[in-house]
């Protein structure tokens, strides 16, 4: 009867070892997930500053790279989204002082997909071989996972450097925006991983985050 007793509280506290690992792992991930969304690359000598419509301040971080001689020209993707109180991504570059001949532009992307999709053949076109990819913190890990995908047999190298958006990443559940944002960063990462892009995509989240209101 002792031994019975012996051996089922062994297996209760083995099950219970199993269970607290499993939660400390998840509990891990969560404290981390928020980190792991903010890619920062050192930025590093290239032929041209990617900037990415979407969020405020990327394109002033890409004309921060550009005075700092990074790199001597920009491409604009889906240049005329407003992005600033100058106007649209090209106006707020002018008004940076970035030369209208070291800017290109394209008008058509809707996506992170096609920012990378549609930046490809002005890279090829003007025979850049390397890049900078600049965005918001908070979207540079899922940017990469893009661009790392659309680019893969380029042999374009790519670096990529994050603009402040203000987003909490170390604490991302302290506030609603931070929350938000990493929700909807990994809820369109696996969507991506799954071959949801584009358009359909941003359909794909409005209907699940629909879910939880």
């Amino acid at each position: 009867m002792k031994n019975k007793y012996l051996i089922k509280s062994f297996k209760c506290y083995r099950k219970g070892k199993y269970l607290l690992f499993f939660f400390s792992i998840i509990f891990i991930g969560l404290l981390i997930s928020g980190s792991f969304l903010s890619l920062n690359q050192s930025p590093r000598q290239a032929d041209a500053i990617i900037i990415l419509s979407g969020g405020s301040g990327r394109v002033e971080k890409g004309a921060e790279l550009y005075k700092a001689g990074y790199a001597p020209y920009i491409i604009l993707s889906n240049s005329h989204e407003s992005t600033s109180a100058s106007g649209d991504m090209l106006q707020t570059a002018l008004a940076l002082g970035i030369p209208k001949d070291a800017i290109f532009t394209e008008n058509e992307a809707e996506s992170t997909y096609q920012n990378a999709e549609f930046t490809l053949p002005i890279m090829k076109e003007h025979d850049f071989q390397s890049a900078i990819i600049v965005s918001s913190d908070f979207h540079m890990r899922r940017g990469k996972l893009l661009f790392d995908r659309v680019y893969k047999k380029s042999d374009i190298e790519l670096t990529y450097v994050g603009s402040a958006s203000g987003y909490n990443a170390k604490r991302w559940w302290s506030d609603r925006k931070s929350s938000e944002t990493t929700f909807n960063e990994y809820a369109k990462m696996i969507g991506n991983t799954f071959g949801y892009n584009g358009p359909e995509a941003k359909s794909t989240l409005d209907q699940i985050k629909n879910w939880f209101r």
